[in-house]
């Protein structure tokens, strides 16, 4: 049973005030906010087991290592990884992505190849693909987006050629909402021996997620996007890509033996992973994701599309109002604009009505490009919102157009 109520007493923040009036907060593309459970687990493991892990004999560093590498299991089941040596902890889907296009540029990428990205990636889905592409004198080819927010597939295998060393694709658009068909991409590309990142941060919070299904290459996400701490974030990796691999940074974990002459590097998924790592929102990530197990993600998922399908015939009543990324697959995530009246102008009065969205370029500058607009106001939706929020948004919205007329 999907229990509204129950769900959103799990979340402290949910009961705060803001401008002295309840919060209704509608930015969870950007960050989701965190059930009790995940702050117990940052706060237990401070209180009771800190101290570093993989290099200790004593009792805390085994607490903390075991808690740990039960995490890396748990992303593990997840989304169905074959091995828990595949699952890399990083900062971010941000630095997932900087590691994949760093080590695999250095490892496979040369003069005249090129990167196959899409029109409506994510900032940090492109920019580390030309700091490589600069340093090998390789490219960026786009497959283009339609009017809708969909990606243009129209002759989509031409657009895979000899040069193509990768695609790299996001699985939901964070600015749009457009849940792409990665499926049929991922095996396109295989058809020419052409691996395949998927850039899942706005994915694992709304969908199931399977990588062994997909047959994905890698997949990448942020723990802050799904109910877990900042900080924290995950690359799957196929072995084999990751056995071959150079690592992406130097430093202690991610060797098995040092001189001056030469290092031995660790094996997996410790090669990737130099450092003191992120230990306690690395645990805490666990907690999060049992969270979002224990309430299912077809449950969430059925809940969210019911909220995106009211928000959306209730903006829609709204004159003067426009929806970007009308797409037929959507996430629960809508942006428009109000006619006349700047997102930033808007947004500011909104926060100051309690309700809290995202407004500009929301990191997706070529679709801001693509439809000729400044930025969009974004509605983002979680499984602890309600109609009823969705309701003070559109009289907050009535107000903002009020003080504009």
């Amino acid at each position: 049973m999907f229990d509204i109520n129950k769900i959103r007493q799990d979340f402290p923040i949910l009961k705060r005030t803001v401008y002295n009036r309840p919060l209704v907060y509608f930015d969870n593309a950007a960050t989701t906010q965190k059930p009790q459970v995940v702050i117990d687990a940052i706060s237990k493991y401070y209180e009771q087991d800190n101290a570093n892990i993989h290099r200790g004999v004593h009792y805390l560093s085994q607490m903390g290592t075991q808690a740990y590498e039960e995490s890396r299991k748990a992303v593990k089941t997840f989304i169905n990884a074959e091995h828990d040596y595949e699952i890399i902890f990083t900062r971010g889907a941000t630095e997932s992505i900087n590691l994949v296009a760093s080590s695999f540029g250095k490892k496979y990428l040369k003069q005249g190849d090129e990167i196959l990205l899409s029109g409506m990636e994510h900032h940090s889905n492109i920019v580390p693909w030309q700091i490589i592409c600069e340093e090998k004198e390789a490219k960026l080819a786009v497959i283009p987006i339609t009017d809708t927010g969909e990606l243009n597939l129209t002759d989509i295998e031409k657009r895979f050629t000899d040069k193509t060393k990768l695609l790299a694709i996001t699985h939901v658009s964070n600015a749009l909402g457009t849940i792409n068909p990665i499926k049929r991409l991922i095996d396109i590309a295989h058809k020419y021996n052409i691996p395949v990142l998927i850039d899942g941060a706005q994915a694992v919070s709304h969908l199931k997620v399977d990588v062994k299904e997909l047959d994905c290459d890698f997949y990448c996400f942020s723990g802050h996007k799904v109910y877990g701490p900042t900080g924290i974030g995950v690359l799957y990796g196929k072995e084999k890509l990751l056995e071959e691999m150079p690592p992406y940074q130097g430093g202690g974990e991610m060797i098995r033996k040092v001189t001056f002459e030469k290092t031995e590097y660790s094996s997996l998924p410790f090669k990737f992973e130099a450092g003191t790592p992120n230990i306690a929102d690395g645990i805490a990530l666990k907690a999060a994701l049992d969270y979002v197990s224990s309430i299912g993600l077809f449950n969430i998922a059925l809940y969210e599309a019911e909220l995106l399908h009211y928000a959306t015939n209730q903006l829609l009543n709204i004159n003067g109002l426009k929806i970007y990324g009308t797409a037929k697959e959507k996430a629960a995530v809508i942006s428009f604009l109000l006619e006349n009246i700047h997102p930033y102008d808007a947004g500011t009065i909104l926060d100051k009505l309690g309700v809290a969205v995202r407004t500009g370029h929301h990191c997706a500058q070529p679709i801001m490009d693509w439809y000729g607009i400044p930025g969009t106001i974004r509605a983002s939706f979680a499984l602890y919102n309600t109609k009823e929020e969705i309701d003070g948004m559109i009289k907050s919205l009535q107000k903002v157009i009020e003080m504009f007329s």
